[in-house]
């Protein structure tokens, strides 16, 4: 009999996930620097969590058991006539390269575009960041500028490609308006449990 091929799902990042964050950053460095700097300590992974309501910062995994696949996080959310955000992400090892976050963009456009009723999302990628330019472009983002010394990342003022997608770029059956991110809170254990910030 073959398995059933395990499926991606979003669900809330919680302060109960710090171990198994934080464990998942430490291993995947080499795979983030120099595009990315995922919060690598206690009190930044708080810091996180504050800034990005638990509503928009999105763990992906494949299993509720599983350990963390990667984070979708959702920022600078606007309503009335712009309707729009700013998606950043990052996959963790052992999971990036194997599909499981270009399945995952298909839950935030449902989540963005139809339980937020946004309009447009924009991500904007350094030009050398073969990975993340081949997520975007796999799953319907559109190339619409190029930006100089755009963002400071790692201490560096750095070039950025900047992306965006509009809701009626993505068909309607994916948009949905069905909640798309599971809303139970993870089973997690003693060494994960959440902490007073700063812990």
């Amino acid at each position: 009999m073959v398995p059933t091929p395990l499926r991606p799902t979003l669900r809330r990042l919680i302060p109960g996930d710090r171990g198994s964050f934080l464990e998942a950053v430490a291993r995947s460095r080499a795979l983030h620097h120099p595009w990315a700097y995922p919060p690598d300590t206690a009190d930044a992974f708080d810091a996180y969590i504050k800034v990005h309501p638990a509503r928009h910062a999105l763990a992906v995994v494949v299993d509720h058991q599983d350990p963390l696949v990667g984070v979708y996080a959702l920022s600078q959310i606007h309503q009335g006539s712009f309707r729009n955000a700013y998606l950043g992400y990052y996959a963790f090892l052992p999971h990036a390269g194997n599909g499981y976050m270009r399945e995952a963009m298909t839950l935030v456009f449902r989540y963005a575009f139809g339980e937020l009723r946004l309009h447009r999302l924009q991500a904007n990628v350094q030009p050398g960041n073969e990975r993340s330019l081949a997520l975007l472009r796999s799953t319907g983002w559109r190339e619409e500028g190029y930006a100089r010394r755009y963002l400071k990342v790692g201490g560096r003022w750095r070039d950025h490609v900047l992306f965006a997608i509009l809701a009626e770029d993505v068909p309607s059956s994916v948009r949905g308006r069905r909640p798309v991110y599971d809303r139970r809170r993870p089973r997690t254990r003693p060494s994960d449990a959440a902490e007073p910030p700063g812990g």
